[in-house]
């Protein structure tokens, strides 16, 4: 059973994500799990928002911060992470049962409900939905006790010689508390680039704010690996 993540550079673990969603795409691999934590901190946002006016600028000024922008191929919005995020990439194809109507709404679901409910087994409140005062907020958060804990987006390629769509579905889980320098360089990003949203550090939790010792990963693997034993039914 796997007990810690991959050590990476940010940069890194986005290139092992886009990695295992090539591997997969070509056929090398059925399917794909990957955890990693940063070994430094970057605040990565997707690929359009470089167009932002004032981004350059943003990018000098939260880079002297000691928050490098990087871009990403998912969507969504501004996301730091840093040691104390533990990202969950799930990849896999599509099952021909499922056809294309709700195949984002089922990535989603199978990447949020096993988070919930392993959270659920520690004594936790899990849901799934937005928060108000979130960075890159969204309806398939996974929240605990009321906060965002993890931030979810999904990337589509046609694999298999483009017979079947393949999706990259990926979490980024807040472990240790470092939410107030987050939030404040999401923030200072938006306010150079003019953009209204402002974060709160209060609508966040990290995992070890509430349970100290949680054998996260080891009960992540053994949960995503049902996910992926059902999917290979299907």
């Amino acid at each position: 059973m796997t007990d810690q993540a991959v050590a990476v550079t940010v940069e890194a673990g986005l290139q092992a994500e886009q990695d295992l969603l090539a591997a997969v795409c070509k056929g090398e691999k059925q399917h794909g799990l990957l955890f990693w934590q940063p070994t430094d901190r970057a605040l990565v946002m997707p690929r359009r928002m470089s167009r932002l006016e004032g981004f350059e600028a943003a990018c000098t000024e939260l880079a002297v911060a000691g928050w490098p922008v990087l871009l990403r191929e998912t969507g969504g919005e501004p996301v730091p992470q840093s040691a104390a995020t533990i990202n969950i990439a799930l990849v896999y194809v599509a099952p021909r049962s499922e056809g294309d109507h709700g195949r984002i709404e089922k990535a989603y679901e199978r990447l949020c409900l096993p988070l919930c409910e392993v959270l659920r087994e520690w004594g936790g409140l899990a849901s799934v939905g937005e928060i108000e005062g979130a960075f890159c907020d969204g309806r398939y958060n996974v929240n605990l006790n009321g906060r965002k804990l993890v931030g979810t987006a999904q990337r589509w390629r046609q694999g298999l010689g483009g017979k079947r769509p393949v999706v990259l579905v990926h979490g980024a889980l807040l472990l240790d508390n470092e939410r107030e320098s987050m939030v404040a360089a999401v923030n200072r990003f938006n306010e150079c680039c003019e953009l209204e949203q402002r974060c709160r550090a209060d609508s966040h939790i990290a995992l070890h704010e509430v349970v100290p010792q949680a054998p996260l990963l080891a009960r992540l693997e053994q949960a995503y690996s049902q996910v992926i034993a059902a999917i290979e039914r299907d």
